[in-house]
């Protein structure tokens, strides 16, 4: 397998040309994950109530991994509300211990949350919350949309600096890339926090050498899909 930590190859996305992976929930595991370096692993859904707001509640999604993986393990959860509640957070926290008294290596925990322009100082201050009450030695990594870096200010990212340890920017809308995402990719290369560029298996993807060149870049996360 090449390890990618910051090279890609031009036309589709192959999962065997990288080395850092997410495992959504419903995927079944394939044999790249035996030699992943790091697997970004979907473990919940935290939502609203429909019908009262005030009702957060918890959906366990937990996607599974070989057994002998050795990998680096992100455990992932997709927020659509910032208000969490305690017993939310018990529940992340149970899981992290339960993953790690399994015997994996547990890096800490990634939030996939789409945080538009209005909400990104309300989402800033839900991870600086989040950040202070996960145990010092849990990394904290989110997602950012393709736009994302257009519509954060200089204020914003230094403050990210501060609060989380990666960003992993996403590519792509559904199961496929995003048609012009090239035209973004200059922003995300000016990013002056440590940034991931998330792809999707079968997509399109040609990788520009400036990205490479950022100080800032740490590489590819790729989103396995089915056949």
């Amino acid at each position: 397998m090449l390890l990618c930590a910051r090279i890609a190859l031009a036309g589709t996305v192959d999962p065997s040309q990288y080395d850092a992976f997410w495992m959504w929930a419903g995927v079944k595991p394939q044999p790249v994950l035996q030699d992943a370096r790091t697997i970004y692993l979907l473990q919940g859904q935290i939502e609203a109530s429909p019908r009262d707001e005030s009702i957060v509640r918890f959906i366990a999604q937990g996607a599974s991994l070989p057994p002998s993986s050795r990998a680096r393990i992100w455990l992932v959860y997709r927020a659509h509300t910032l208000h969490w509640t305690p017993r939310i957070e018990r529940i992340m926290l149970n899981q992290i211990a339960r993953r790690r008294a399994e015997g994996r290596a547990i890096v800490g925990v990634q939030i996939d949350f789409d945080a538009h322009t209005l909400h990104l100082q309300d989402y800033l201050d839900f991870l600086r919350g989040l950040r202070e009450r996960l145990p010092a030695d849990y990394r904290l990594s989110i997602t950012g949309l393709l736009d994302w870096s257009s519509r954060i200010d200089t204020d914003q990212v230094n403050q990210l600096k501060h609060i989380v340890d990666e960003v992993v920017v996403q590519t792509y809308q559904g199961r496929h890339t995003i048609p012009d995402y090239d035209s973004y990719l200059p922003r995300v290369s000016r990013l002056q926090l440590p940034f991931r560029i998330g792809i999707i298996e079968r997509g399109a993807w040609d990788a520009p050498r400036y990205l490479a060149e950022s100080p800032w870049f740490r590489g590819y996360v790729v989103f396995l899909r089915n056949e």
